[in-house]
């Protein structure tokens, strides 16, 4: 089966070279390029032209990357977005994956991990790079999933995925901050995890919050 790609980036001929990438792989077809969020879901009022993944930058005009995940989330479900930007820190690959990016990868990445990545998002629905996971979590265990949570653990895992402050989710469970924290540094130690993204990808990996 032969899956179609949309490119979305601002730099027409880095968008134009990926384009040429994704062509050259034997079950993706690339089917047109955009250079903002706005051209794109305008080119998405044709039925013709939704994709299967979108790959998609994050700092643009008109439209960002954030910004139009969302709004393909919302409208348009079944096109899974592969983010590709150049962007490393935390909040912002935070904020692409509660958008509902499938994946996340850096510019600089190599051909054959660009084309395992959109294997893995059309046979699988998700992906994560190692390199943007150990820069941001460090190296996730195989035994993660055999780890057992508390039912209020889980509980503040789905919260921790939310925009919410750590104050905000103490207010909503009920408890003081500094619980919140104990929650929280309990659950790094316990999932050999060092910070908030590490929550957030262990509890989609693990099917304990869909983005």
């Amino acid at each position: 089966m032969t899956y179609s790609v949309v490119i979305v980036d601002d730099h027409i001929l880095l968008s134009q070279a990926i384009s040429g990438l994704v062509q050259s792989f034997s079950r993706f077809n690339a089917l047109y390029i955009c250079k903002n969020g706005k051209e794109l879901l305008d080119k998405f009022e044709s039925p013709k032209n939704i994709p299967d993944i979108v790959l998609m930058d994050i700092n643009m005009p008109i439209l960002n990357g954030i910004e139009t995940t969302e709004i393909l989330k919302s409208k348009y479900p079944d096109v899974k977005v592969l983010a590709l930007s150049i962007e490393e820190n935390e909040e912002t690959i935070l904020n692409m994956l509660r958008a509902g990016a499938r994946g996340y990868l850096m510019k600089d990445t190599k051909r054959e991990i660009l084309e395992e990545a959109l294997l893995q998002i059309a046979d699988k629905g998700y992906y994560h790079t190692n390199t943007v996971t150990k820069i941001l979590v460090g190296t996730l265990d195989k035994k993660l999933t055999e780890v057992q949570l508390k039912d209020r653990e889980v509980e503040f895992l789905r919260l921790a995925c939310t925009e919410k402050t750590y104050k905000e989710i103490a207010d909503e469970m009920c408890l003081s901050p500094k619980t919140i924290e104990g929650y929280r540094d309990a659950l790094h130690e316990k999932l050999h995890i060092k910070n908030r993204i590490g929550l957030v990808l262990y509890a989609i990996r693990n099917k304990i919050f869909t983005p």
